[in-house]
């Protein structure tokens, strides 16, 4: 095998458990010496071990004179657990091969630089691409201290999300509708409005045949108006945070936290705030199931990064069907924002097309 085969078996571990280690990244490693795998392993979980240290346990005292793969700069600062930079020198390995240099300020080149100066021969941008798709969710994270944001929307083939009356179920087959809970499962949380809670009183969970994790629900609610009955309260499989004005009744509030549900007041209720606090409850991705004006919100201030329409080959017509995005929208295709394809793929008899801003 060579670099690039060795790189890219730690980018298939560090996937396996890419949805698990929020706030932290998807790390894999694989340790080898003289043409033989001596140990692989992967980051599973925050403040858990990282990949690094479980390939190296599992290579045991083999493991000097050997090279690592390893798909992320490895740490040289002290978190939740001790550097991994220092355990590569301790156990005397020769090389250390990385994909992607970590944007993280803890971080940043100390690692590399640390280990050259214990003479490590390193080589850095192995499979760099890969890595970073991989990645971007938590470099956006780690840069902006917001999550990684993604709208998803279904609409059909003329790009409506409903009929004229409102009625929009259902516009997907089953198996688009099962893809998107395995979308909510990858996902810290999942947000919506308060217009969509009231219109279909959803569960916003990830209801998948094998089980999944449920995001944490986050709804944007300025006057409480949610009713006590419905399922984002009264449902206990997910935790639930609402986000309202600061000057929302109060009564309603202590209704809904003696259910369990978490109550934010933010002194002016904006999209700009609510990433914000996302961001210092380490959320590091957010998955949008809302409605047009909602939607519309995210678009105005530029606060998402992808974008996963769901298209179904159906025609319903009329010039007052809503569509995914709402508002007043731009004057000319001057102002339109601009994405890049990133896949398309049949699911069912609909397409998902997933797109990035550029």
């Amino acid at each position: 095998m060579n670099k690039e085969e060795y790189m890219n078996l730690a980018l298939s571990l560090a996937e396996s458990a890419a949805y698990q280690t929020s706030p932290n990244p998807p790390v894999g490693a694989v340790v080898v010496k003289d043409g033989q795998i001596l140990g692989m392993g992967a980051h599973l979980k925050a403040g858990e071990a990282h990949a690094e240290v479980n390939a190296l346990k599992q290579a045991g005292d083999a493991a000097q004179g050997a090279d690592i793969y390893v798909t992320l700069e490895p740490c040289a600062h002290f978190g939740k657990t001790p550097p991994c930079a220092d355990l590569i020198i301790d156990r005397g390995l020769r090389r250390v091969f990385i994909a992607a240099v970590d944007p993280n300020p803890l971080v940043g080149g100390k690692g590399i630089e640390k280990l050259k100066e214990a003479g490590i021969e390193v080589e850095t941008g192995i499979c760099e691409r890969r890595a970073h798709e991989l990645l971007t969710p938590f470099f956006h994270f780690i840069q902006t201290k917001r999550p990684y944001v993604t709208i998803k929307t279904a609409v059909t083939a003329d790009g409506k999300t409903a009929a004229h009356t409102g009625h929009s179920r259902w516009i997907t087959g089953e198996a688009a509708r099962e893809d998107v809970h395995l979308l909510r499962s990858r996902h810290d949380a999942i947000l919506t409005g308060i217009g969509t809670v009231l219109l279909d009183n959803p569960l916003l969970t990830s209801r998948l045949p094998q089980g999944g994790k449920n995001p944490i629900r986050i709804l944007l609610d300025t006057h409480l108006r949610v009713p006590l009955d419905f399922h984002i309260v009264q449902n206990k499989e997910a935790k639930t945070i609402i986000f309202c004005a600061s000057d929302a009744q109060t009564k309603k509030q202590r209704a809904l936290e003696e259910e369990g549900v978490t109550v934010l007041r933010l002194p002016h209720m904006s999209i700009d705030a609510v990433l914000d606090e996302l961001g210092k409850m380490n959320i590091m991705t957010l998955f949008v199931e809302a409605g047009a004006e909602m939607n519309a919100s995210f678009l105005d201030i530029g606060a998402f990064n992808r974008l996963i329409m769901y298209m179904a080959p159906k025609l319903i017509g009329g010039k007052s069907a809503p569509s995914s995005f709402g508002g007043l929208g731009g004057s000319s295709m001057d102002e339109a924002l601009d994405l890049a394809f990133v896949s398309m793929e049949q699911i069912g008899p609909d397409l998902k097309i997933v797109m990035e801003k550029r």
